[in-house]
């Protein structure tokens, strides 16, 4: 296959010290010859439009499946048995949008989803077989025929972090008392965290549609983000950063703005869901119909990306690291835009390489 795709890279020191450019070096991280993710196992199957997955601690390996348009919230065993936990009131599945990012703690769990007027963040107290004490926590978050963001996760600092996308209004990524084109990062009663940089939800802007998150053992936070017409990105991301949207797609020198550390040609990637394993960052790719594996070295800085299931599985979606050390991803082919195969949309289970 011919590689279309361009490497940027940032160390983690240039990351943090607060220098936006950095120069481009010589990857630092690679795979091991011949080394490979083991062949997809399904989980489950004949769902529509799985959006995010995530693991409540002492589940059993179950995971909490959210469908952008049912609204449904599901509980998937890792032995397949599906069962729906509620449908979520509200939400208003409308092109890109719909009921998408989850995340749990403790005895809660929190949702994104799209709603009459707004996006919205809410939690609820999860029971074995049902939720309740609906809260919202956010509000207002800018709603759109696309870029609606989405992804939720919790950070290893505790704190609660949320995706939003700028709805087609590329303007309102550049702009810090909007809430569109950002990530945001809070408590789990949905207040500012503590340490945010402008003393609000927003943790760094410039963003065009983050679908994304993920954490390395130091403790770095990472993000995809989809391109427009040019270039997707992967982000290492600092509080108070700009990532240069609608300034700049990809990778752009400017001092004003973070370069990303990998980017691809968009009808390569189409990047949403990540997780982090075994040394890598793999990220479920839409368009691009392929599951990409980034390889990290110790200090942040990416590898050679490398492509696995390219056209096998058509669009992935969510991408989460499961129990055991295997990664859950599900398909998006039910989606509009996707071509739906025997047994879409499936959830698979995969051995990441190391």
């Amino acid at each position: 296959m011919r590689k279309l795709w361009t490497i940027a890279l940032l160390t983690a020191l240039t990351a943090c010290s607060g220098s936006t450019a950095g120069g481009e070096v010589t990857p630092t991280a690679a795979l091991s010859p011949g080394s490979r993710p083991g062949e997809p196992k399904p989980v489950a199957t004949g769902l529509a439009v799985p959006w995010g997955i995530a693991f409540p601690a002492g589940g059993g390996g179950a995971a909490l499946v959210t469908e952008r348009d049912t609204g449904r919230l599901l509980k998937v065993s890792p032995s397949g048995q599906v069962s729906e936990l509620a449908r979520i009131d509200g939400v208003r599945p409308d092109g890109e949008g719909g009921l998408m990012g989850v995340a749990v703690k403790d005895a809660h769990v929190f949702v994104y989803y799209t709603a009459e007027q707004d996006n919205r963040i809410v939690r609820y107290r999860l029971g074995d077989n049902a939720i309740s004490e609906p809260k919202v926590l956010v509000q207002g978050i800018p709603k759109g025929g696309i870029h609606n963001g989405g992804r939720l996760a919790f950070g290893p600092d505790g704190h609660l972090y949320a995706t939003t996308g700028e709805t087609g209004d590329t303007q309102l990524a550049q702009r810090r008392d909007s809430l569109g084109g950002k990530i945001l990062r809070m408590t789990a009663d949905g207040a500012p965290a503590p340490g945010n940089p402008f003393g609000t939800l927003v943790y760094s802007y410039g963003h065009r549609n983050v679908q994304g998150l993920a954490w390395d053992p130091a403790g770095r936070l990472y993000a995809s983000e989809f391109g427009a017409n040019s270039f997707d990105e992967v982000n290492l991301i600092r509080p108070g950063a700009n990532y240069g949207w609608p300034e700049v797609e990809g990778r752009g020198d400017d001092p004003r703005f973070v370069n990303p550390i990998v980017t691809w040609r968009t009808s390569e990637a189409s990047p949403s869901g990540m997780a982090y394993a075994n040394g890598s960052l793999w990220v479920g790719a839409l368009r691009g119909e392929r599951l990409w594996q980034v390889p990290l070295s110790q200090d942040g800085a990416a590898g050679e990306p490398v492509a696995h299931f390219t056209d096998a599985y058509g669009r992935l979606r969510a991408v989460a690291a499961a129990p055991g050390g295997t990664l859950w991803v599900g398909t998006s082919n039910e989606d509009g835009r996707g071509s739906p195969r025997a047994g879409d949309d499936k959830i698979l289970s995969i051995a990441p390489a190391g």
